[in-house]
C-alpha cells in the first residue's frame, strides 16, 4: 500500500473529526499567561487556565529566572546522571519534600514523564494496577506501558476497587488515581484509598496536578496518614497553581533512590534548565505563603457556583475546586456555547470526548485568585443568559 493511501486514510479521518465537533484547534497566545491574555489578537478574560494562584506571570518568579539565567546560562547540557544535575535542582527537591511533608523528592520535566517513569520503575510482567477509570490520560498510558495487569474501576467506587484488589494475584499491587480529578474537580478519598492499600499491601500512587498549591494551605491534597506512610508516592505537577513548569515526586527516601537508578524518563533525558529551577524555588515560597490568594480563589468559586445553581438547561457538576465543569451534553452545543462566550470577551474552553464520556460534554471554568470578583460576575450573567435564550 502506498503512502499516499496512508495520507488518504488521515485526511479522512481529521475530515469525521470534523464532522463530529471534534476537531481541536491551536489558539495562538500573544501575551503572558494570566486573568487576561491577549489570543489570536483579541483580548479576552480567561477561564482556562491552570495558572490558579496567578504565578506564571509573577514577578517576582521572573526576577529569579533572570538572575539564575545571567548566572548560570539557559540550558542545562546533559541528564541530570551525567553533568545536568545543578544545585537548584537539588535544593528545590529537598524543600519540595519538606513543605509536602514527605522524605525525598525527585524532578521530572513533565507530570507525563513522571508517572511513566514511576510506574514502569516499580513494576512489571508480575504487578497489577488498579487505576480509577478518570484518571489523565498520563496515568493509564504508564499503566499500559509498564508491563503489569491494568485493572481499572469505576469512578470514586470504592468498594469496587476492594473487590478487586481481592482478586488479584499479583505480586506487587499499585493503585493510583488522580487527587483532584481534572475534568471533575471532584477530590479523591485518600485516607480510604490508603487503607484499601495497607490492607492489599499495595503502593497508593497519587497525581495531585490540580490540588498542589491550593488544598491545605498549598501543600496539595495528601491527608497526615498519607505523608507519614512509606507507600504512598505523591505526584505534584508544577505548571499550573506553581506557576511554572514541570514536576516532582515525593516519596520514601529509598523510592526517590530507586527512581533515580530505573525511571527511564528521569535517566534518558536532559535535565530542565537550571533557572526554571530557581523559578520553582521562589514560587515555592509564594505558595507557602499564599493563604490571601487561596481564600480569593475560594471566594469566586463560591459566587460562580452560588450564580449558576439552578439552570434551566445546563448542570453545574459538584466540584469546590478552582475546576468548574458545566455539563452541557453534545459536543456540538457544548462548542456552539464556547464559541458564543469568545465572542463575548470570554475565553471558555469546550471539553468532548473522548476526554470526557460521549453525552457529557462540558465547558471547563478554571478560576485563578487573579480574576476579580466583577469578572467572575459577568461570566455568571453571561452563562445565564445563554441558557435561557
Amino acid at each position: 500500500m502506498s503512502a499516499f493511501d496512508a495520507l488518504a486514510r488521515i485526511q479522512q479521518g481529521l475530515a469525521q473529526l470534523e464532522s463530529e465537533s471534534l476537531l481541536r484547534k491551536r489558539s495562538l497566545l500573544e501575551s503572558a499567561q494570566g486573568a487576561h491574555v491577549r489570543v489570536d489578537g483579541r483580548e479576552l478574560v480567561s477561564f482556562c487556565s491552570n495558572d490558579y494562584l496567578g504565578l506564571a506571570n509573577d514577578p517576582t518568579l521572573a526576577a529569579a529566572a533572570a538572575a539564575a539565567i545571567g548566572e548560570y546560562g539557559v540550558g542545562a547540557g546533559a541528564s541530570h546522571l551525567v553533568t545536568g544535575h545543578h544545585r537548584l535542582h537539588h535544593e528545590f527537591e529537598q524543600s519540595f519534600a519538606a513543605f509536602v511533608g514527605k522524605p525525598a523528592a525527585l524532578m521530572f520535566s513533565t507530570g507525563y514523564m513522571a508517572n511513566l517513569g514511576v510506574l514502569t520503575a516499580l513494576l512489571g510482567r508480575h504487578g497489577e494496577v488498579f487505576a480509577d477509570k478518570l484518571n489523565h490520560a498520563s496515568l493509564n498510558d504508564a499503566a499500559q506501558q509498564c508491563g503489569a495487569k491494568f485493572t481499572r474501576f469505576a469512578h470514586a467506587d470504592l468498594g469496587q476497587l476492594e473487590s478487586r484488589l481481592k482478586r488479584s494475584a499479583a505480586r506487587d499491587k499499585l493503585i493510583c488515581a488522580d487527587l483532584v480529578f481534572s475534568m471533575d474537580g471532584d477530590v479523591a478519598d485518600v485516607d480510604r484509598l490508603l487503607e484499601l492499600a495497607e490492607a492489599h499491601d499495595a503502593w497508593l500512587y497519587l497525581d495531585d496536578a490540580h490540588g498542589f498549591g491550593v488544598l491545605d494551605e498549598g501543600r496539595g491534597g495528601l491527608t497526615e496518614a498519607a505523608r507519614k506512610s512509606p507507600r504512598v508516592i505523591y505526584l505534584a505537577t508544577l505548571g499550573k497553581a506553581a506557576g511554572v513548569f514541570g514536576a516532582a515526586v515525593a516519596a520514601h527516601a529509598d523510592v526517590v533512590e530507586w527512581l533515580v537508578q530505573k525511571a527511564r524518563t528521569y535517566i534518558y533525558t536532559t535535565a530542565m534548565p537550571p533557572a526554571l529551577a530557581a523559578a520553582l524555588l521562589a514560587s515555592l515560597e509564594q505558595v507557602a505563603a499564599g493563604q490571601a490568594r487561596r481564600d480569593r480563589l475560594r471566594g469566586h468559586v463560591e459566587a460562580l457556583r452560588a450564580g449558576l445553581a439552578g439552570l434551566p438547561h445546563w448542570r453545574l457538576m459538584p466540584s469546590a475546586t478552582p475546576i468548574q465543569p458545566l455539563l452541557i451534553g453534545g459536543n456540538a452545543e457544548a462548542v456552539a456555547v464556547s464559541r458564543k462566550l469568545l465572542e463575548l470577551g470570554l475565553l471558555v474552553p469546550a471539553i468532548r470526548t473522548p476526554t470526557v464520556p460521549r453525552g457529557t460534554a462540558r465547558l471547563r471554568i478554571s478560576l485563578s485568585s487573579a480574576h476579580t470578583p466583577e469578572e467572575v460576575t459577568r461570566l455568571v450573567s453571561t452563562i445565564q443568559a445563554l441558557d435561557r435564550a
